[in-house]
């Protein structure tokens, strides 16, 4: 029988699913992530997860992968040697930004450095007007001296950057054939290939970003299917995309600057998966790992999205202090929070956690694999939350005295408190730390999260969702099931999609509606090009178009939805009442009388989502004895420790009642739930608990 495979390589796990076709049957895997080589985790895992579920290599016939591989590139600077062709005189736009400071009262701020050291921003002599037209030609002499120069740099990838290219892209495609010509091993790219949009210094930071990691994201990809084919794997791989959509190694290759985002993208997308067929109109996604903690709104069944984010930030909470990225994303909030985040008393006598981690290598000390420094997961250990011989199902024995060790010396000497003590307070700091970024991204986007049930996911995120939960004060808590690789089955909910933009400013009331349907053609022709070459039938394929509009004089856009059909002055009234409620749920207001103008024009094709349900039966799932027995937690409401009652999460059925305090284990996760709650197992093996 068919079966699909999806793989999501986090920084101390990697997260598998296997689903038969036939049956739905979804069997889950959880390995240690193989840093120095990912790929060999990605195969070792593959290989057990195959041989435990009894499907043949044979019979798969799809891997989707989600990897933050371009996106570590990009924060520990290990992408390739980069340079940047542009315009005479904008030479420093990369060094230069946006002029303003991200916090303007610090008079010591350090911007993260270029991508592109100074002696590596080269000019050439050319020009073009805001409209396209040309007022100095290339100088293609001039050009391929300043590319002959590169030659003895050892310059691995060139990033092309024109001023006014999204207009018209002639003169970065001539010098693209000429770097091509004169350096064949480099990697090339046009920021009008990459980012075809106005503002020059997210488009030339885009562009250089897209070419450093992309000969890192080449040589993986062609290991990464060398080696599924080693293993006998015919399915095609399939990469998930930041934006939630997947797409075919040649297209990752060309934009792997697209893919930075793509392991937390497919938990997002699975959790409003779950959302829709729960028929929960909202939820907040609540991923948390050994390495980091995603939280995403996620209204109507579909996660927000936004079209800028930044990497690299110097302070993780404030925008502008990190690499402006313009590609689209599913907007989530990420902190360095995770089961391998490492606790310390800083020189105030400050107890902190994170976002450093122990990641997989050496790990948390409790993991016996040479860590001394305590994490979240020997903290959790300490309180009783996690079973030292049921570690992913009783394949990794964890050392509590390894945990006691660690959690003493570093952090309950320097604090002066016991042991127990100094293990909760990691763990409420780290809690602390989630609620407060969740909240943050809840109030930036005009979301009050005491409306949102939290839907907790990830190894370690039913670990902390009560606590969490109580802090933002949910209503409910989701529980799904098998929970620790959710981000991987969500890479088999997405479907094949590409996203496409283009500039063209136009005030509404005198839209050239014959150019923008022009333009709205030429992007869905070659949208449906690349779905055909990927097999999607046309009748299938959906197209969504979108326009980021203000108001003249503004400097900022806010996104409403096009009509679809031929657009023409008739399609005026729809247009403005679809910006003027967008505008409206962000700033409750609207001004009168200015006109709005449009500035980007955005499509979407997407094909249909694969017809898998997160309630389908799991193989694992047996019947049995609820029960396991009993172990001593600490919980906050009664301060102490309490004898809790453990449960298998495998044999759980439909319509189980239980109340709180309880632990319930599962081979890739444990939740904790705190004492007064009340917990109800649905028809799709979710567990809800209401405080």
């Amino acid at each position: 029988m068919p079966a699909r495979s999806g793989v999501d390589i986090g920084g101390t796990f990697t997260d598998l699913v296997v689903v038969d076709e036939a049956s739905g049957a979804v069997r889950v895997g959880k390995v240690l992530t193989t840093p120095k080589d990912p790929a060999q985790g990605v195969e070792q895992g593959l290989l057990a997860l195959l041989a435990e579920a009894g499907v043949p290599a044979g019979s798969v016939i799809a891997v989707v992968h989600g990897t933050t591989l371009a996106t570590n590139a990009l924060i520990e600077r290990k992408g390739a040697r980069t340079a940047l062709l542009t315009t005479a005189g904008f030479r420093d736009a990369l060094e230069i930004r946006r002029e303003g400071r991200y916090d303007m009262y610090d008079l010591s701020i350090d911007p993260p450095p270029p991508l592109v050291p100074r002696h590596l921003r080269r000019e050439v002599p050319e020009r073009l007007l805001a409209d396209g037209s040309v007022l100095h030609p290339l100088d293609e002499a001039a050009a391929s001296r300043v590319v002959e120069s590169l030659a003895d740099e050892g310059v691995e990838a060139v990033a092309i950057c024109l001023l006014h290219a999204y207009v018209n892209p002639a003169h970065e495609r001539r010098l693209a054939e000429l770097a091509r010509a004169r350096l064949p091993e480099a990697v090339v790219a046009c920021s009008s290939e990459v980012v075809p949009e106005i503002r020059e210094y997210e488009r030339a930071s885009t562009t250089a970003a897209n070419v450093y990691v992309a000969p890192l994201m080449a040589r993986y990809l062609a290991d990464l299917e060398r080696r599924l084919a080693g293993l006998g794997i015919p399915g095609q791989l399939y990469i998930m995309q930041s934006s939630g959509g997947i797409a075919l190694p040649p297209d990752a290759r060309r934009l792997p600057i697209r893919l930075v985002e793509s392991g937390p993208a497919a938990g997002a997308i699975a959790a409003a998966r779950a959302a829709r067929e729960r028929a929960e109109p909202r939820v907040l996604s609540f991923d948390m790992g050994g390495t980091t903690a995603k939280a995403c709104v996620i209204d109507g069944g579909m996660p927000l999205v936004a079209r800028e984010f930044e990497v690299a930030r110097a302070d993780r909470f404030k925008k502008g202090s990190g690499l402006p990225i313009r590609v689209p994303v599913i907007e989530l909030i990420e902190i360095g929070a995770g089961g391998g985040s490492i606790a310390r008393v800083d020189r105030m006598g400050l107890l902190k956690v994170g976002p450093d981690s122990a990641g997989a290598d050496p790990g948390p000390a409790c993991y016996g694999q040479g860590g001394r420094l305590p994490t979240v997961t020997d903290a959790d250990l300490l309180l009783g939350y996690l079973d030292a011989d049921f570690f992913l199902g009783g394949r990794m024995r964890l050392d509590r005295a390894a945990a006691e060790r660690a959690v003493a010396e570093h952090v309950a000497a320097p604090l002066g408190l016991d042991l127990i003590a100094a293990a909760w307070g990691i763990h409420r700091v780290v809690n602390e730390n989630m609620a407060a970024a969740a909240r943050i991204h809840g109030i930036e986007r005009g979301r009050d999260l005491r409306a949102y049930p939290l839907l907790a996911f990830g190894g370690a995120g039913p670990v902390h969702c009560w606590q969490v939960a109580k802090i933002l004060k949910v209503p409910r808590i989701i529980l799904p099931f098998a929970a620790g690789a959710m981000s991987a089955w969500g890479l088999l909910a997405a479907p094949l999609a590409f996203d496409f933009v283009r500039t063209q400013r136009a005030r509404l009331d005198h839209a050239d509606w014959a150019s923008l349907n022009r333009l709205f053609g030429e992007m869905e022709v070659e949208g449906r090009a690349l779905l055909t070459r990927a097999g999607v039938p046309p009748e299938v394929v959906r197209v969504t178009r979108i326009a980021e509009m203000r108001y003249v004089g503004q400097g900022h856009e806010v996104e409403a939805a096009v009509p679809f059909g031929a657009l023409s002055p008739t399609s005026l009234p729809d247009i403005t009442v679809a910006f003027e409620a967008a505008y409206r749920a962000l700033y409750q207001r609207l001004p009168q009388g200015v006109p709005i103008e449009a500035l980007n024009w955005r499509l979407t094709v997407a094909g249909p989502p694969p017809a898998l349900s997160v309630g389908a039966v799991p193989a694992r799932r047996a019947a049995g004895v609820a029960a396991k027995g009993q172990r001593r937690a600490w919980f906050a409401e009664v301060q102490g420790f309490v004898d809790t009652p453990v449960y298998d999460r495998y044999a759980l059925a439909p319509d189980t009642t239980f109340e709180g305090p309880a632990i319930v284990e599962e081979r890739e996760s444990t939740a904790v739930i705190g004492p007064g709650a009340r917990c109800r197992v649905d028809a799709g093996l979710a567990i809800v608990v209401e405080p």
